[in-house]
Protein backbone atom coordinates (compact mmCIF):
# COMPACT_ATOMS: atom_id res chain seq x y z
CA UNK A 1 0.00 0.00 0.00
CA UNK A 2 1.04 3.62 -0.55
CA UNK A 3 0.34 6.72 1.54
CA UNK A 4 -2.94 7.17 -0.38
CA UNK A 5 -4.04 3.67 0.59
CA UNK A 6 -3.94 2.28 -2.96
CA UNK A 7 -2.09 -0.96 -3.79
CA UNK A 8 1.16 -0.50 -5.72
CA UNK A 9 1.33 -2.23 -9.11
CA UNK A 10 4.37 -2.52 -11.37
CA UNK A 11 3.65 -2.82 -15.10
CA UNK A 12 6.55 -3.88 -17.33
CA UNK A 13 6.16 -3.69 -21.12
CA UNK A 14 8.10 -2.25 -24.04
CA UNK A 15 4.86 -0.95 -25.62
CA UNK A 16 4.80 2.56 -24.16
CA UNK A 17 1.35 3.39 -25.53
CA UNK A 18 -0.07 0.38 -23.71
CA UNK A 19 1.56 1.45 -20.46
CA UNK A 20 0.16 4.97 -20.76
CA UNK A 21 -3.33 3.62 -21.40
CA UNK A 22 -3.10 1.32 -18.39
CA UNK A 23 -1.97 4.16 -16.11
CA UNK A 24 -4.92 6.31 -17.22
CA UNK A 25 -7.41 3.49 -16.72
CA UNK A 26 -6.13 2.29 -13.35
CA UNK A 27 -4.99 5.47 -11.58
CA UNK A 28 -8.13 5.73 -9.43
CA UNK A 29 -7.82 2.18 -8.11
CA UNK A 30 -4.05 1.60 -8.00
CA UNK A 31 -0.74 3.39 -7.69
CA UNK A 32 0.76 2.32 -11.00
CA UNK A 33 4.52 2.30 -11.59
CA UNK A 34 5.80 1.45 -15.08
CA UNK A 35 9.04 0.23 -16.61
CA UNK A 36 9.76 -0.09 -20.36
CA UNK A 37 11.65 -3.38 -20.05
CA UNK A 38 12.98 -6.09 -17.78
CA UNK A 39 16.38 -4.53 -17.08
CA UNK A 40 14.94 -1.15 -16.10
CA UNK A 41 12.33 -2.91 -13.95
CA UNK A 42 15.04 -4.80 -12.05
CA UNK A 43 16.90 -1.54 -11.40
CA UNK A 44 13.67 0.08 -10.26
CA UNK A 45 12.97 -2.76 -7.83
CA UNK A 46 16.38 -2.39 -6.22
CA UNK A 47 15.20 0.92 -4.76
CA UNK A 48 11.43 0.24 -4.74
CA UNK A 49 10.88 -3.46 -4.00
CA UNK A 50 7.46 -3.09 -2.35
CA UNK A 51 4.72 -3.94 -4.82
CA UNK A 52 1.45 -5.79 -4.33
CA UNK A 53 1.31 -6.97 -7.95
CA UNK A 54 3.89 -7.21 -10.74
CA UNK A 55 2.70 -7.60 -14.33
CA UNK A 56 5.18 -8.27 -17.12
CA UNK A 57 5.03 -8.73 -20.87
CA UNK A 58 6.60 -11.97 -22.06
CA UNK A 59 8.54 -10.83 -25.11
CA UNK A 60 10.72 -7.76 -24.51
CA UNK A 61 14.14 -6.78 -25.88
CA UNK A 62 17.16 -7.14 -23.59
CA UNK A 63 15.51 -9.18 -20.84
CA UNK A 64 12.43 -11.28 -21.54
CA UNK A 65 9.54 -11.75 -19.15
CA UNK A 66 10.67 -15.20 -18.00
CA UNK A 67 14.03 -13.86 -16.80
CA UNK A 68 12.55 -10.73 -15.28
CA UNK A 69 9.86 -12.57 -13.33
CA UNK A 70 12.47 -14.95 -11.98
CA UNK A 71 14.39 -11.91 -10.66
CA UNK A 72 11.16 -10.37 -9.37
CA UNK A 73 10.35 -13.53 -7.42
CA UNK A 74 13.69 -13.29 -5.60
CA UNK A 75 13.55 -9.54 -4.99
CA UNK A 76 9.90 -9.30 -3.92
CA UNK A 77 8.73 -12.80 -2.91
CA UNK A 78 5.41 -11.55 -1.49
CA UNK A 79 4.40 -9.71 -4.68
CA UNK A 80 1.85 -11.52 -6.83
CA UNK A 81 3.14 -11.96 -10.39
CA UNK A 82 1.08 -11.93 -13.60
CA UNK A 83 2.10 -12.39 -17.23
CA UNK A 84 1.04 -10.55 -20.39
CA UNK A 85 1.54 -12.43 -23.64
CA UNK A 86 0.40 -12.77 -27.22
CA UNK A 87 -1.78 -15.71 -28.20
CA UNK A 88 1.07 -17.62 -29.88
CA UNK A 89 3.43 -17.65 -26.90
CA UNK A 90 1.96 -20.53 -24.91
CA UNK A 91 5.12 -22.65 -24.68
CA UNK A 92 7.15 -19.73 -23.38
CA UNK A 93 4.28 -18.77 -21.08
CA UNK A 94 4.32 -22.24 -19.51
CA UNK A 95 8.03 -21.84 -18.81
CA UNK A 96 7.37 -18.46 -17.20
CA UNK A 97 4.63 -19.96 -15.03
CA UNK A 98 6.96 -22.71 -13.83
CA UNK A 99 9.96 -20.46 -13.14
CA UNK A 100 8.21 -17.35 -11.89
CA UNK A 101 5.28 -18.83 -9.94
CA UNK A 102 2.75 -16.86 -11.99
CA UNK A 103 -0.64 -16.17 -10.42
CA UNK A 104 -2.46 -15.49 -13.70
CA UNK A 105 -1.72 -15.54 -17.43
CA UNK A 106 -3.37 -12.77 -19.51
CA UNK A 107 -3.45 -12.80 -23.29
CA UNK A 108 -3.18 -9.68 -25.44
CA UNK A 109 -5.21 -7.76 -26.32
CA UNK A 110 -7.04 -7.57 -22.99
CA UNK A 111 -9.93 -5.17 -22.34
CA UNK A 112 -9.31 -2.87 -19.40
CA UNK A 113 -12.28 -4.14 -17.29
CA UNK A 114 -11.03 -7.73 -17.57
CA UNK A 115 -7.48 -6.64 -16.76
CA UNK A 116 -8.73 -4.74 -13.71
CA UNK A 117 -10.63 -7.84 -12.52
CA UNK A 118 -7.38 -9.80 -12.74
CA UNK A 119 -5.56 -7.09 -10.77
CA UNK A 120 -8.30 -7.11 -8.12
CA UNK A 121 -7.92 -10.87 -7.72
CA UNK A 122 -4.13 -10.57 -7.53
CA UNK A 123 -4.38 -7.81 -4.92
CA UNK A 124 -6.65 -9.96 -2.77
CA UNK A 125 -4.17 -12.83 -3.10
CA UNK A 126 -1.39 -10.48 -1.95
CA UNK A 127 -3.50 -9.40 1.03
CA UNK A 128 -4.00 -13.03 2.07
CA UNK A 129 -0.29 -13.81 1.69
CA UNK A 130 0.87 -10.84 3.74
CA UNK A 131 -1.85 -11.28 6.39
CA UNK A 132 -0.81 -14.88 6.95
CA UNK A 133 2.85 -13.93 7.10
CA UNK A 134 2.26 -11.10 9.56
CA UNK A 135 0.10 -13.34 11.75
CA UNK A 136 2.74 -16.05 11.64
CA UNK A 137 5.57 -13.68 12.50
CA UNK A 138 3.73 -11.91 15.30
CA UNK A 139 2.32 -15.08 16.85
CA UNK A 140 5.60 -16.96 16.69
CA UNK A 141 7.73 -14.09 17.87
CA UNK A 142 5.32 -13.40 20.74
CA UNK A 143 5.50 -17.04 21.82
CA UNK A 144 9.25 -17.12 21.41
CA UNK A 145 9.61 -13.95 23.45
CA UNK A 146 7.68 -15.61 26.28
CA UNK A 147 9.94 -18.66 26.13
CA UNK A 148 12.99 -16.42 26.10
CA UNK A 149 11.70 -14.65 29.20
CA UNK A 150 11.61 -17.98 31.04
CA UNK A 151 15.17 -18.68 29.90
CA UNK A 152 16.26 -15.31 31.27
CA UNK A 153 15.11 -16.42 34.72
CA UNK A 154 16.59 -19.90 34.56
CA UNK A 155 19.88 -19.16 32.78
CA UNK A 156 20.87 -15.49 32.42
CA UNK A 157 24.10 -16.43 30.62
CA UNK A 158 22.29 -18.44 27.93
CA UNK A 159 19.59 -15.80 27.54
CA UNK A 160 22.15 -13.02 27.20
CA UNK A 161 23.98 -14.86 24.46
CA UNK A 162 20.71 -15.39 22.56
CA UNK A 163 19.76 -11.72 22.95
CA UNK A 164 23.11 -10.59 21.60
CA UNK A 165 22.84 -13.08 18.74
CA UNK A 166 19.46 -11.73 17.72
CA UNK A 167 20.73 -8.17 17.56
CA UNK A 168 23.73 -9.21 15.48
CA UNK A 169 21.74 -11.40 13.11
CA UNK A 170 19.19 -8.65 12.50
CA UNK A 171 21.99 -6.33 11.38
CA UNK A 172 23.60 -9.08 9.30
CA UNK A 173 20.37 -10.03 7.56
CA UNK A 174 19.79 -6.41 6.62
CA UNK A 175 23.38 -6.01 5.38
CA UNK A 176 23.21 -9.26 3.36
CA UNK A 177 19.75 -8.46 1.88
CA UNK A 178 18.11 -11.56 3.36
CA UNK A 179 14.47 -11.30 2.28
CA UNK A 180 13.00 -13.85 4.71
CA UNK A 181 14.29 -12.60 8.05
CA UNK A 182 11.82 -13.91 10.60
CA UNK A 183 13.22 -17.50 10.67
CA UNK A 184 16.75 -16.29 11.44
CA UNK A 185 15.56 -13.86 14.11
CA UNK A 186 13.42 -16.52 15.79
CA UNK A 187 16.28 -19.03 15.52
CA UNK A 188 18.61 -16.61 17.28
CA UNK A 189 16.13 -16.15 20.13
CA UNK A 190 15.63 -19.92 20.49
CA UNK A 191 19.25 -20.92 19.93
CA UNK A 192 20.02 -21.27 23.64
CA UNK A 193 16.69 -22.75 24.76
CA UNK A 194 18.05 -26.29 25.22
CA UNK A 195 20.59 -24.95 27.72
CA UNK A 196 17.89 -25.26 30.39
CA UNK A 197 18.80 -28.97 30.45
CA UNK A 198 22.45 -28.28 31.29
CA UNK A 199 23.91 -27.80 34.76
CA UNK A 200 24.55 -24.14 35.48
CA UNK A 201 28.27 -24.66 35.88
CA UNK A 202 28.42 -26.19 32.37
CA UNK A 203 26.47 -23.24 30.97
CA UNK A 204 29.06 -20.96 32.56
CA UNK A 205 31.85 -22.97 30.92
CA UNK A 206 30.21 -22.60 27.53
CA UNK A 207 29.63 -18.91 28.16
CA UNK A 208 33.33 -18.33 28.76
CA UNK A 209 34.55 -20.83 26.14
CA UNK A 210 36.25 -23.05 28.69
CA UNK A 211 37.31 -26.66 28.07
CA UNK A 212 34.77 -29.36 28.92
CA UNK A 213 35.28 -32.99 29.88
CA UNK A 214 33.98 -36.04 28.02
CA UNK A 215 30.79 -36.34 30.04
CA UNK A 216 30.00 -32.65 29.61
CA UNK A 217 30.64 -32.86 25.86
CA UNK A 218 28.17 -35.74 25.67
CA UNK A 219 25.50 -33.50 27.25
CA UNK A 220 26.32 -30.73 24.78
CA UNK A 221 26.07 -33.15 21.85
CA UNK A 222 22.52 -34.02 22.91
CA UNK A 223 21.33 -30.40 22.73
CA UNK A 224 20.25 -30.48 19.03
CA UNK A 225 18.01 -33.48 19.70
CA UNK A 226 16.55 -31.73 22.74
CA UNK A 227 15.93 -28.57 20.73
CA UNK A 228 14.11 -30.64 18.11
CA UNK A 229 12.02 -32.26 20.86
CA UNK A 230 11.11 -28.87 22.35
CA UNK A 231 10.17 -27.28 19.02
CA UNK A 232 9.01 -30.27 16.99
CA UNK A 233 5.31 -29.84 17.79
CA UNK A 234 5.16 -26.13 16.94
CA UNK A 235 3.80 -25.67 13.38
CA UNK A 236 5.61 -23.57 10.76
CA UNK A 237 8.95 -23.72 12.57
CA UNK A 238 10.59 -26.08 10.07
CA UNK A 239 13.03 -23.45 8.71
CA UNK A 240 13.90 -22.38 12.25
CA UNK A 241 14.55 -25.95 13.33
CA UNK A 242 16.84 -26.52 10.35
CA UNK A 243 18.85 -23.42 11.23
CA UNK A 244 19.23 -24.60 14.82
CA UNK A 245 20.21 -28.09 13.71
CA UNK A 246 23.20 -26.68 11.80
CA UNK A 247 24.09 -23.66 13.97
CA UNK A 248 27.38 -25.27 15.09
CA UNK A 249 28.31 -26.71 11.70
CA UNK A 250 31.44 -25.38 10.00
CA UNK A 251 31.25 -23.98 6.47
CA UNK A 252 33.61 -26.71 5.19
CA UNK A 253 31.39 -29.46 6.61
CA UNK A 254 33.26 -30.06 9.85
CA UNK A 255 31.57 -30.08 13.23
CA UNK A 256 28.13 -31.27 14.27
CA UNK A 257 25.98 -32.83 12.89
CA UNK A 258 28.28 -35.17 11.02
CA UNK A 259 26.71 -35.31 7.58
CA UNK A 260 27.51 -34.20 4.02
CA UNK A 261 25.84 -30.76 4.26
CA UNK A 262 28.32 -27.91 3.80
CA UNK A 263 28.88 -24.50 2.22
CA UNK A 264 25.86 -22.89 0.59
CA UNK A 265 23.80 -25.99 1.39
CA UNK A 266 23.78 -24.87 5.02
CA UNK A 267 20.93 -22.47 5.88
CA UNK A 268 22.04 -18.84 5.83
CA UNK A 269 20.89 -18.43 9.41
CA UNK A 270 23.00 -21.37 10.59
CA UNK A 271 26.10 -19.96 8.87
CA UNK A 272 25.47 -16.58 10.48
CA UNK A 273 24.91 -17.98 13.97
CA UNK A 274 28.15 -19.98 13.76
CA UNK A 275 30.14 -16.77 13.20
CA UNK A 276 28.16 -14.79 15.77
CA UNK A 277 28.48 -17.31 18.59
CA UNK A 278 32.18 -17.98 18.05
CA UNK A 279 32.81 -14.23 18.05
CA UNK A 280 30.74 -13.86 21.20
CA UNK A 281 32.85 -16.48 23.03
CA UNK A 282 36.07 -14.71 22.06
CA UNK A 283 34.74 -11.35 23.22
CA UNK A 284 33.47 -12.86 26.47
CA UNK A 285 37.01 -14.10 27.09
CA UNK A 286 38.17 -10.48 26.98
CA UNK A 287 39.52 -10.28 23.43
CA UNK A 288 39.07 -7.01 21.58
CA UNK A 289 36.94 -7.05 18.43
CA UNK A 290 40.06 -6.75 16.27
CA UNK A 291 41.83 -9.69 17.88
CA UNK A 292 38.62 -11.75 17.86
CA UNK A 293 38.17 -11.27 14.11
CA UNK A 294 41.83 -12.12 13.51
CA UNK A 295 41.28 -15.41 15.33
CA UNK A 296 38.11 -16.15 13.35
CA UNK A 297 39.89 -15.38 10.07
CA UNK A 298 42.70 -17.77 10.96
CA UNK A 299 40.28 -20.71 11.22
CA UNK A 300 40.41 -21.76 7.56
CA UNK A 301 37.14 -23.17 6.24
CA UNK A 302 35.12 -22.66 9.38
CA UNK A 303 32.97 -19.71 8.32
CA UNK A 304 31.09 -18.33 5.35
CA UNK A 305 33.58 -15.67 4.13
CA UNK A 306 30.81 -13.31 3.00
CA UNK A 307 29.09 -13.39 6.38
CA UNK A 308 32.39 -13.06 8.27
CA UNK A 309 33.34 -10.00 6.22
CA UNK A 310 29.88 -8.44 6.63
CA UNK A 311 29.95 -8.87 10.42
CA UNK A 312 33.44 -7.37 10.59
CA UNK A 313 32.22 -4.36 8.60
CA UNK A 314 29.21 -3.93 10.88
CA UNK A 315 31.37 -4.02 14.00
CA UNK A 316 33.92 -1.68 12.49
CA UNK A 317 31.44 0.83 11.06
CA UNK A 318 28.58 1.06 13.52
CA UNK A 319 27.71 4.57 12.27
CA UNK A 320 26.19 5.87 15.51
CA UNK A 321 27.81 4.00 18.38
CA UNK A 322 25.74 3.77 21.51
CA UNK A 323 26.86 5.84 24.49
CA UNK A 324 28.28 3.73 27.33
CA UNK A 325 27.75 4.89 30.87
CA UNK A 326 28.28 3.53 34.37
CA UNK A 327 25.33 4.37 36.59
CA UNK A 328 23.84 3.32 39.93
CA UNK A 329 20.96 0.86 39.91
CA UNK A 330 18.40 3.53 40.74
CA UNK A 331 19.08 5.20 37.38
CA UNK A 332 18.55 2.10 35.24
CA UNK A 333 15.46 2.52 33.06
CA UNK A 334 13.64 0.73 30.23
CA UNK A 335 15.29 0.90 26.81
CA UNK A 336 18.85 0.77 28.14
CA UNK A 337 20.95 -2.29 27.35
CA UNK A 338 23.37 -3.86 29.81
CA UNK A 339 26.84 -3.53 28.31
CA UNK A 340 28.46 -5.68 30.99
CA UNK A 341 27.43 -8.72 33.00
CA UNK A 342 25.56 -7.88 36.19
CA UNK A 343 26.75 -10.02 39.09
CA UNK A 344 26.03 -10.41 42.77
CA UNK A 345 28.57 -9.58 45.45
CA UNK A 346 29.61 -13.25 45.39
CA UNK A 347 30.12 -13.30 41.63
CA UNK A 348 26.82 -15.00 40.65
CA UNK A 349 25.75 -13.98 37.15
CA UNK A 350 22.31 -12.37 37.37
CA UNK A 351 21.94 -10.57 34.04
CA UNK A 352 24.13 -11.14 30.99
CA UNK A 353 25.45 -8.32 28.83
CA UNK A 354 23.26 -7.57 25.85
CA UNK A 355 19.95 -7.84 27.69
CA UNK A 356 17.60 -4.91 27.22
CA UNK A 357 16.13 -3.32 30.32
CA UNK A 358 12.36 -3.68 30.68
CA UNK A 359 10.05 -2.65 33.49
CA UNK A 360 9.75 -6.27 34.66
CA UNK A 361 13.54 -6.58 34.67
CA UNK A 362 13.82 -3.46 36.82
CA UNK A 363 11.51 -5.13 39.31
CA UNK A 364 13.74 -8.22 39.28
CA UNK A 365 16.80 -6.04 39.86
CA UNK A 366 15.26 -4.52 42.96
CA UNK A 367 14.22 -7.95 44.17
CA UNK A 368 17.77 -9.22 43.70
CA UNK A 369 19.55 -6.28 45.23
CA UNK A 370 18.62 -6.56 48.95
CA UNK A 371 19.44 -10.27 49.17
CA UNK A 372 22.29 -10.70 46.70
CA UNK A 373 23.94 -7.30 46.78
CA UNK A 374 24.30 -6.40 43.10
CA UNK A 375 27.66 -4.83 42.33
CA UNK A 376 27.35 -1.16 41.44
CA UNK A 377 27.72 0.86 39.33
CA UNK A 378 26.42 -1.06 36.34
CA UNK A 379 27.55 -0.38 32.77
CA UNK A 380 24.77 0.26 30.26
CA UNK A 381 24.32 1.42 26.69
CA UNK A 382 21.96 4.38 26.44
CA UNK A 383 22.08 4.89 22.67
CA UNK A 384 18.39 4.01 22.22
CA UNK A 385 17.04 6.18 25.03
CA UNK A 386 15.23 9.32 23.81
CA UNK A 387 16.64 12.46 25.47
CA UNK A 388 13.24 13.51 26.73
CA UNK A 389 12.59 10.24 28.55
CA UNK A 390 12.06 10.82 32.23
CA UNK A 391 13.63 8.95 35.11
CA UNK A 392 11.25 6.18 36.22
CA UNK A 393 10.88 5.51 39.89
CA UNK A 394 12.07 2.06 40.91
CA UNK A 395 9.38 -0.29 42.21
CA UNK A 396 8.98 -0.22 45.98
CA UNK A 397 11.33 2.76 46.10
CA UNK A 398 10.89 3.07 49.85
CA UNK A 399 12.41 -0.38 50.25
CA UNK A 400 15.31 0.22 47.86
CA UNK A 401 18.78 0.15 49.38
CA UNK A 402 20.44 3.53 49.81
Amino acid sequence: MTDNGLPRVLLVDDELNLLEAMVRGLRHSYTVVTAPGGRSAVELMRSEPVFSVIVSDLRMPGMDGVTFLRHARQMAPDAVRMLFSGSGDFDDAIEAVNQGAIFRFITKPCPLPRFKDALDAATEQHRLITAERVLLEQTLQGSVKALAGVLALVSPAAFGRGARARQSIEELALRCNVSERWPVEVAAMLSQMACVALPLDLVEKLYHGLAVNEAEQAMIDRLPALTEELLGNIPRLEPVRKILLYQHKQYDGGGSPQDAVRGEELPWGARALKVIFDLDVLETQGNSAGIAFDILSSRAGWYDPVILKALAEIRGNSGHPAQMKEIPLREVRPGMVFAQDVKSARGLLLIARGQEVTQSLIERIWNFSPTLGIKEPVRVSIGNIPPEAGEPQPPHASEAPV
